[in-house]
């Protein structure tokens, strides 16, 4: 443990930050914009505010946000688009909760998926999530393993 610096959970916060630092809330705005543009090419404010639950003025806050730090074109009461940052921005926090669900399916949360998947992604580092989708294609690509995998945790279930 000598080796080991720890923080505190807000100290860890601290160090990511930077000028382009996406809280989770922006993170998930962005990444509900990137998957409207896939369908429709844009978003309203409207649609998006209705989508995460929020008001119509705090959707539109930080989205204004969003914009001035150049993942968006928007332009008051008109249509949201992603410039390429956020375009780039928003793939990747689409695979990265792709990756967390997908993980938390294989072992074996049903119920509760999405919320799980909401409340770790926006905490896992790159090198976290990488690994995770190497799990993850390696237990896709052996369903043996998968099933050892299952049987084992309804054993195990039962036991307790």
């Amino acid at each position: 443990m000598n080796n080991k610096e720890f923080h505190t959970f807000r100290g860890y916060e601290m160090i990511k930050k930077n000028k382009d630092y996406l809280t989770p809330s922006m993170e998930d705005y962005l990444e509900m914009i990137y998957r409207n543009c896939q369908e429709e090419g844009y978003v309203r404010i409207n649609r998006l505010a209705e989508q995460l639950n929020v008001k119509a003025p705090s959707a539109s806050k930080t989205v204004r946000k969003l914009s001035s730090m150049g993942y968006l074109n928007y332009k008051k009461y008109g249509i949201i688009q992603l410039t390429p940052k956020g375009e780039m921005m928003g793939a990747f926090l689409l695979d990265r909760h792709e990756t967390v669900e997908e993980f938390l399916s294989h072992i074996g949360v049903l119920d509760t998926v999405l919320l799980e998947t909401e409340l770790i992604e926006h905490y896992l580092s790159i090198d976290t999530i990488k690994n995770i989708k190497i799990l993850n294609d390696f237990l896709v690509s052996s369903p043996e393993i998968l099933e050892k995998l299952r049987q084992f945790k309804a054993y195990y279930e039962e036991e307790k």
